[in-house]
């Protein structure tokens, strides 16, 4: 399971007795969760005033940085394609599986000095995602492109006979070229009716020259054949032909035409191969990158939320549950039990539209007596 829950309570007479009273609570009488500290840094406090308005901001930033983590997530999925059993090993943080990355979370001190305010820590993480955001839609946008064009390309060189390309079925030698006369045209015959094909084609207007059909290609219902007639019979020809269940294709034999689409067809599929490299790496860093920051503003909703509910001096514990799935309703009792005292309006937990305390971060539909945040490391939704 990669659900984790971060939690944060007020330190007793010290921060550890706080984490050896979790411990006993829920992994050493029975086995609700595995628990790993998670270790905050000393950050500015600032004013509560701030305080109180960063909380909503970095709701509203959690909220746009998971999404943008998501979006590199399933990019990175359907980029892929075939190889889609492979996307977990390349949805790494800083080199490690994502569950590991959190369970050892450490602060990033070069990318997010603790030195600035946590406005400014914010700022940075938000100025850094959105970058993420804007690329991944450029680089998404251009390969799509490419990769549809080439799709349509391939579309048109499968498929029915009735509507596929037909410039790799067809030959030079097939086709009277170049008379003023006479003309050769390609007809779709269903497999059913070969026999009737054979016994009318040359009745079906006059001027058709005689034994001129030839059979060029078969797919699972039809036959490409030819035929050979007088240009002025070209219409009678056709008209007569649907009547019979024969479809005659527009189709006029261009070489130039024929290679400047084998052409573009490779090199569309030559461009794919030389940006899907680059791509998937992109994909792994800023996937990396994103996912970081993510686990960083999760730290400063914990830090924010633990000063406005516990109050100063900066005094509590940070700890990262992994709920055993088959015990979170009972993990939730323990820890009501253990925390209650803190929050005597958390008698239950509320539902958010009965209170909406600024600050207290009550957006999340769940409410309770400590400070709780959810972390999924799940990221893909396969359909």
């Amino acid at each position: 399971m990669t659900e984790f829950w971060l939690i944060s309570a007020p330190g007793e007479k010290t921060c550890q007795q706080t984490w050896d009273k979790l411990m006993t609570a829920t992994t050493r009488t029975n086995n609700l969760s595995t628990n790993n500290k998670f270790n905050i840094p000393d950050l500015k406090v600032g004013t509560l005033d701030v305080l109180v308005g960063l909380s909503d901001e970095l709701a509203k930033l959690d909220a746009f940085v998971e999404s943008v983590v998501k979006k590199v997530a399933q990019y990175m999925a359907d980029v892929l394609e075939d190889s889609r059993d492979k996307v977990q090993e390349n949805l790494l943080a800083n080199g490690v599986d994502l569950v590991t990355y959190v369970t050892r979370f450490q602060w990033d001190m070069a990318k997010y000095p603790i030195k600035q305010s946590l406005k400014n820590i914010s700022e940075i993480i938000s100025k850094q995602v959105s970058q993420i955001d804007n690329d991944l839609k450029a680089r998404a946008s251009a390969y799509n492109n490419l990769k549809g064009n080439l799709q349509n390309l391939e579309r048109k060189n499968a498929g029915s006979l009735l509507t596929r390309s037909l410039a790799d079925i067809v030959k030079k030698d097939d086709f009277v070229l170049d008379s003023e006369y006479l003309i050769t045209l390609l007809v779709v015959v269903p497999k059913t009716n070969y026999t009737d094909w054979q016994r009318t084609y040359e009745t079906l207007a006059e001027m058709v020259v005689p034994r001129s059909t030839n059979l060029l290609f078969e797919d699972q219902d039809s036959g490409l054949f030819t035929v050979t007639l007088f240009r002025k019979a070209i219409d009678d020809f056709r008209h007569k032909a649907r009547e019979n269940k024969f479809t005659v294709r527009d189709f006029q034999y261009n070489e130039e035409e024929m290679k400047a689409d084998k052409e573009e067809m490779t090199r569309l599929s030559t461009d794919k191969k030389k940006q899907f490299g680059p791509l998937v790496r992109w994909l792994k860093v800023n996937f990396s990158e994103a996912f970081i920051a993510w686990v960083h503003i999760k730290a400063l909703r914990v830090f924010v939320e633990s000063v406005l509910r516990y109050g100063l001096p900066v005094n509590f514990q940070a700890m990262l549950l992994q709920p055993n799935k088959k015990n979170m309703k009972k993990l939730r009792e323990v820890l009501y039990d253990l925390y209650k005292h803190l929050d005597s309006s958390a008698a239950a937990i509320i539902d958010q539209s009965a209170m909406d305390i600024p600050g207290l971060n009550l957006s999340q539909q769940e409410y309770y007596p400590y400070v709780y945040y959810k972390i999924d490391c799940n990221l893909l939704d396969f359909k």
